[in-house]
């Protein structure tokens, strides 16, 4: 088991303290609430995903929920980087996936199962198990108590880990329509509670391919928030409303 490294620490105007850290070779953020405002004392963990943009570019909207959570609910929040992203080594097999992908919105022709397993599975297979060891590491710190959410994308990812990890107690996902047909037919065994993100307009994603994960999701207690709006343009109160969700399910 790879030992977490902390490798720089601030506090933020608002009091929340943000660490980087590593996790054997990969790099990580943590940030923890400067107080604990809930009435049990407990500091439950919110895994924020993002899409392998780099967390040097995903930083502001990252950090921006995570001091949200921590500032205004008490909430501990932590991301890694992805494999192959950021300053993570290249990878040839994805980025070819990348590659062929634009190549095909460019020219406007369908995005076949191939391309789409090429680019997500090899990802949700690294990411899972290293999101898995942060959880393991994040976990035995002191003052982080859990239970554990899931916030964020790439959808796939969230998927596999709620359903993989038993620890993964409510997730918030992001929609998105580049999901394989293995991880469609494991979001009908995912079971925890779960609140869905749909950007009506997204031009990114294919809304009816969206609308179906959703409905093949096997969680008893789901719900779908459907915006109108690009990928970019999600309201700004959503933030809240993920709040509300985690507090109903982490506290």
């Amino acid at each position: 088991m790879s030992t977490l490294r902390f490798t720089s620490e601030r506090r933020l105007e608002d009091g929340v303290l943000e660490r980087a850290f590593t996790l054997g070779d990969v790099p990580g953020l943590l940030w923890t609430p400067g107080s604990a405002p809930s009435a049990d004392g407990t500091t439950p963990l919110i895994l924020i995903g993002h899409p392998p943009l780099g967390l040097s570019r995903m930083y502001p909207r990252l950090a921006g929920r995570a001091r949200y959570y921590a500032a205004r609910h008490g909430f501990a929040s932590a991301t890694i980087e992805l494999p192959g992203s950021g300053e993570r080594p290249r990878w040839e097999a994805v980025e070819q996936a990348r590659a062929e992908l634009r190549r095909v919105l460019a020219a406007g022709e369908p995005v076949s199962g191939e391309i789409v397993d090429a680019l997500i599975l090899p990802l949700v297979e690294r990411a899972v198990p290293e999101w898995r060891a942060a959880l393991d590491a994040l976990l035995a710190l002191p003052g982080i108590d859990g239970p554990v959410g899931y916030d964020g994308g790439v959808i796939s990812v969230g998927i596999r880990l709620a359903l993989a990890d038993p620890r993964i107690a409510a997730a918030v996902l992001f929609a998105g329509s580049f999901v394989p047909a293995a991880v469609f037919e494991e979001a009908r065994r995912v079971t925890v509670p779960l609140q869905v993100l749909l950007q009506w307009d997204d031009e990114g994603n294919d809304r009816r391919a969206a609308l179906d994960l959703f409905d093949a999701l096997g969680s008893r207690e789901k719900t779908l928030h459907a915006n109108l709006g690009g990928h970019t343009g999600v309201p700004a109160f959503e933030l809240d409303a993920g709040a509300r969700f985690f507090t109903r399910h982490l506290r």
